[in-house]
């Protein structure tokens, strides 16, 4: 039988997710977790057998973040102005934190997953939590008669998600001068629904 682990889980995992996320899949060293979680190497290593079993629950960690975008565009409301709030905080978050770290998935589909299949799984599990949530506020859009419904809702969703990450990775390197471009792409993006 298992030893029950003497640590609290979703302390460490947020600790990994995090050193993950701020310096990427092959800047973490093994003693950056260490260090971030608390944890021995040995505690580390014979719960998650390695820096990618780590990393791998790290990324599944993440995808509560996606289900909690999810949940606020479920919320009673305009389906358009739930679309504009997702895409304006990524903005927020990121020309408002002296760390720019972009998205987690999106760095790793970057950097890991064109080389590892089972992250690229997890990468694209989360992309299709967040594009199923979009999907569906765009759904309630057109039957609302907010959103048109020339086009079919999973494209439309395809459209927006894509405008979300291309988001993601040019505000990686914006700077507050450029909130004005931003916040123009994401007007552009909405008025293609409407």
């Amino acid at each position: 039988m298992a030893r029950p682990r003497e640590f609290d889980e979703d302390r460490v995992l947020d600790a990994a997710m995090e050193t993950f996320w701020r310096k990427g899949y092959e800047g973490t060293s093994a003693q950056d977790l260490v260090d971030a979680t608390g944890l021995g190497r040995g505690s580390l290593y014979a719960a998650y057998a390695n820096k990618q079993g780590i990393f791998e629950q790290a990324l599944r960690r993440y995808h509560k973040r996606a289900q909690g975008h999810v949940d606020q565009l479920r919320e009673s409301g305009s389906p358009v102005e739930h679309l504009r709030e997702l895409m304006q905080g990524i903005v927020d978050a990121d020309l408002g934190a002296s760390e720019k770290r972009g998205c987690l998935a999106t760095n790793s589909a970057i950097e890991v997953a064109s080389r590892d299949p089972h992250i690229a799984d997890l990468v694209r599990e989360n992309f299709n939590i967040l594009t199923r949530g979009i999907e569906e506020t765009i759904r309630r859009g057109q039957d609302a008669g907010e959103i048109r419904s020339t086009t079919d809702a999973e494209t439309l969703a395809l459209f927006v998600f894509n405008a979300v990450q291309g988001l993601r990775v040019l505000t990686s390197t914006a700077s507050a001068q450029d909130r004005g471009k931003l916040t123009t792409i994401i007007d552009q993006t909405l008025t293609a629904l409407t």
